[in-house]
């Protein structure tokens, strides 16, 4: 009797490890792209870089994800390594982005830039096809692991906000290494995995994977409704400055957004709507967001549509995760996100660049093409949701 009651008790216990050492290894992450994303063109700058090389610099992370991503992904599957991959892929982004600072060239930080992307680009990716194969191994949800990113990306954005004000520019890309070198060590923390066993589907499931309509309907519809931000993320600072919004209310306008999708993350085990449907729903919140935004609404307008950042973000990646759970077979788990990564880097590619180039001539009205392209994606999940919600895979699949 006494043994049998331990067994559930270190399970919990195991399930608890999992969890938190999961949860650091996204906080450290997303801090890292904290710190990244905002500043390291800051740096670049900082280093006499032309904006032009800026440009081409900053836009290696997207085509890495269409093209060597899912190559490392499917490696790391086959070996049945995500532990390992994710260790060693962390080192050498650390290594890598550490060489990025030594460089003073601009042809030299491009080249240095482009392969580290090559070994960080997959880290996500990979985290995620550890974390589902997690949440099946100990009936875990995925929003509560994937908020602890959220949170560390905002706290991320603001120290080094902070610390730009104390060094000088030229020093914030050490502070960008040493963030991917904490990552790094976080990652020796996380819980082997339960080998998979073996399947005769194994050798084809990646192929099968796709000829499969409803998980491309899933990787595309992803791909639209996310990159549905890309005017969001690329022209919303400038358009708020245009407007008279001082640095403060932009940073509290981003702030609201991301905490949004904090508290979805959080509420979602509690959600209990079919997944396929979730992401009907954060595409049509996403398509009227991009619609009222393009209206340039004052700060009292504004701030609550801010808020449906945590649907039309935080819903879509649970619903999608969700779809992937069961729509995706054990064995191809990694693969998996590998082509949702690459088609997303594809897709976000291409509207990054229209969003530039639709605002420059239009202003504004850049937003009416992100709602037409979310309400694209949700169209592809609707048209999907009775194939996905009949024909799941099983859970176990795979192993």
């Amino acid at each position: 009797m006494a043994s049998g009651s331990q067994i559930p008790m270190a399970s919990r216990l195991t399930s608890r490890r999992f969890a938190g050492f999961l949860g650091l290894v996204y906080g450290t992450g997303f801090g890292l792209l904290g710190t990244h994303l905002p500043f390291f063109p800051v740096w670049l700058r900082a280093v006499d870089v032309d904006p032009a090389w800026i440009g081409i610099i900053t836009a290696v992370p997207s085509v890495t994800r269409f093209t060597t991503l899912p190559f490392v992904t499917g490696l790391a599957e086959r070996h049945q390594a995500l532990r390992g991959g994710i260790i060693v892929l962390g080192f050498a982004t650390a290594i890598g982005l550490a060489v990025v600072g030594l460089q003073h060239q601009a042809w030299s930080i491009f080249l240095a830039y482009a392969v580290t992307c090559c070994v960080w680009t997959p880290m996500v990716p990979l985290t995620d096809a550890y974390a589902l194969r997690g949440v099946r191994q100990y009936s875990l949800d995925y929003g509560p692991l994937r908020l602890w990113g959220s949170a560390a990306f905002v706290l991320g954005a603001l120290a080094c906000g902070a610390l730009i004000d104390v060094i000088a520019a030229q020093y914030l890309v050490w502070i960008i290494a040493g963030m991917a070198a904490i990552n790094a060590l976080t990652s020796l923390g996380l819980r082997p995995l339960r080998p998979l066993k073996p399947s005769s589907t194994a050798l084809h499931g990646a192929n099968a994977l796709l000829r499969d309509r409803g998980f491309l309907a899933i990787i595309v519809a992803s791909a639209l409704i996310q990159s549905s931000h890309s005017a969001y993320y690329v022209v919303a600072s400038i358009a708020w400055r245009q407007e008279g919004f001082g640095g403060l209310t932009i940073a509290g306008l981003w702030t609201l957004g991301v905490l949004a999708e904090i508290v979805v993350f959080a509420l979602s085990p509690r959600f209990t709507l079919a997944p396929a449907t979730q992401v009907v729903i954060a595409a049509a919140c996403a398509a009227a967001r991009w619609t009222i935004t393009a209206w340039a609404p004052p700060i009292a307008i504004l701030a609550p549509v801010q808020l449906m950042h945590g649907l039309t973000f935080g819903l879509t990646q649970v619903g999608i995760m969700n779809l992937m759970v069961h729509q995706v077979p054990g064995h191809v788990t990694a693969r998996g996100q590998g082509y949702l990564a690459a088609c997303s880097g594809i897709v976000s590619g291409s509207s990054y660049v229209l969003s530039g180039v639709v605002f420059a001539r239009y202003g504004q009205n850049v937003y009416y093409v992100m709602a037409v392209i979310a309400a694209c994606g949700g169209l592809v999940m609707w048209s999907a949701r009775g194939r996905l919600a009949d024909h799941p895979h099983s859970s176990g699949s795979g192993g």
